[in-house]
């Protein structure tokens, strides 16, 4: 994520090489949400820069920006980051009962019954698990546990999120930590 301006932006993709002859380009997704790359959707280069689909392959996995017809075109924009803001990705973005935009996680504080243990700082994902990366609360780290851990965002730890409230149930993360 970007703080960059006043607008929090989200990295969602990276472009890659210039692809064929009419400007096309490889597309590196880096978000669940395929589904925003669509003709004309428009996305942030930097924090007061956007630029336009004009074509979407899937298949190939590419992309052809507004005004980009030929590979040089294309290429000034190799290695470019694109971004969209929360408010974008709340409006093109659907979830299903029970999901939740990773953003909306980050900052909650995580508790295994009453004992707080720490707060999300960020999301990983290795190989096809995610990890909630919990910045152990201070009291527990004055106890010389770990002043981090990762703890799986999966049913067998997660009891309930309440995103709104910016809380995280847990069982078994004491554990984890320890462990850690």
């Amino acid at each position: 994520m970007s703080k960059q301006s006043k607008k929090e932006l989200l990295h969602i993709a990276t472009l890659g090489k210039s692809v064929g002859l009419k400007g096309d380009m490889k597309l590196h997704i880096k978000t669940d949400f395929p589904e925003q790359f669509k003709q004309n959707a428009t996305f942030y280069i930097s924090p007061e820069k956007t630029v336009t689909i004009s074509d979407v392959n899937f298949q190939r996995g590419t992309v052809r920006l507004e005004g980009c017809t030929t590979p040089e075109e294309a290429k000034r924009f190799t290695n470019a980051k694109l971004y969209a803001t929360i408010e974008q990705t709340r409006k093109e973005c659907t979830l299903e009962k029970g999901q939740y935009f990773w953003f909306d996680i980050e900052g909650c504080d995580v508790y295994e019954e009453a004992l707080l243990l720490g707060k999300v700082v960020e999301i990983e994902r290795i190989l096809d698990t995610d990890y909630l990366k919990i910045q152990t609360d201070s009291a527990l780290v004055e106890k010389k546990l770990p002043k981090s851990f990762l703890l799986p965002y999966n049913d067998n730890f997660i009891v309930d999120v309440d995103v709104e409230g910016k809380k995280i149930s847990a069982t078994g993360a004491y554990d984890i930590l320890e462990a850690s």
